[in-house]
């Protein structure tokens, strides 16, 4: 296999991956061709690379950028931004980690509180039902947010050597 043709099946595969994670198709692929590029591109470069529109460029870069996985590099005498990801994969899953506890187990934590504070009377079985399996769902949704907390502190051989003794 010729390294262009490896470079397109790893954007292409990344870009599935990312749709299987719930990450927009596209916003993946960018984040596969910036990740693969040894140095930072233009929108333009992006456009051309992935044959994608303008407007999809940018919204997905800026995507990105808002994830912490892109940030944007100044080329001193151009005019273009350039882009680039970051490299390291521990950092990336860090930020990942970071960004869906805060996207979407925070939310989900605030909201299971205020369900789970309902009043409901001895004689309401369908109410202490409802209660009782909001709080389990909340139980796990901690247990879930102090995992991914020690995940974001802890240093990788920690994670990994963790990871190593779970699946043996």
């Amino acid at each position: 296999m010729k390294v262009e043709d490896a470079k397109d099946k790893f954007i292409q595969s990344w870009g599935m991956l990312g749709s299987q994670w719930g990450i927009n198709r596209t916003m993946s692929q960018v984040h596969a061709l910036l990740l693969i590029s040894p140095d930072p591109l233009s929108a333009d470069d992006i456009m051309g690379q992935l044959n994608i529109s303008r407007g999809n460029t940018n919204m997905n870069v800026r995507a990105l950028i808002d994830w912490g996985l892109v940030t944007k590099v100044f080329k001193p005498g151009e005019r273009r931004e350039y882009f680039e990801a970051e490299k390291d994969m521990w950092l990336i899953t860090k930020q990942v980690i970071s960004e869906r506890k805060k996207r979407e187990l925070e939310p989900m934590l605030k909201m299971l509180q205020q369900l789970s504070d309902i009043s409901v009377t001895k004689n309401d079985t369908d109410g202490q039902a409802f209660v009782e399996r909001i709080n389990e769902i909340k139980s796990f949704a901690l247990q879930t947010d102090k995992i991914m907390k020690r995940a974001l502190k802890a240093d990788r051989k920690w994670f990994f050597s963790i990871l190593a003794k779970l699946f043996k």
